[in-house]
């Protein structure tokens, strides 16, 4: 038995209850690699999390919006609390 699923749509609110510990762990899981390691790191985590998430309509989504104002992303992405 097959079972269909409608595509979730890509959520970007924040949804962490604690930021800072998110994105202080993916700075230390960086933390004394080259650029190279690390560049390295982050392709495994995001094929890991695309897998994770297994819609291909909200990997699009998340790819489309990453790919459409980088400069923007700096600033969205930027450690809570701390303007870029």
């Amino acid at each position: 038995m097959s079972s269909v699923f409608a595509p979730s749509p890509l959520l970007t609110e924040p949804r962490f209850a604690a930021p800072d510990e998110a994105y202080r762990a993916i700075v230390e899981a960086q933390r004394g690699l080259s650029e190279g390691e690390a560049a390295a790191l982050n392709a495994r985590l995001v094929l890991l999390l695309a897998n994770h998430i297994g819609d291909i309509e909200v990997l699009r989504a998340a790819l489309q919006l990453a790919n459409e104002s980088p400069k923007q992303d700096s600033q969205h992405l930027a450690p809570p609390g701390e303007a870029r």
